[in-house]
């Protein structure tokens, strides 16, 4: 099932299917390793607030606003 990042539970494992931001977000999301078809594993995730995810190894803290721009498929 196919959602933005921003709605998924702490502790769940997802995968990236696509980004929906501008070419600057993108790139920024790619240079910290959030690309189509990386695995990550959600971390923290209360409400609006930021989400911190774990991917390849480390951890990264996302607003809300960009998360709500990556999508991703809960099969992880």
């Amino acid at each position: 099932m196919m959602r933005c990042l921003g709605m998924v539970d702490s502790g769940e494992l997802v995968t990236v299917v696509g980004l929906n931001g501008g070419f600057g977000l993108c790139r920024k999301l790619a240079d910290m390793g959030l690309t189509p078809g990386v695995s990550l594993k959600v971390v923290h995730s209360q409400g609006r607030g930021p989400i911190v995810v774990d991917v390849r190894g480390s951890r990264i803290a996302l607003g809300f606003g960009v998360a709500q721009k990556v999508m991703v498929d809960g099969r992880g």
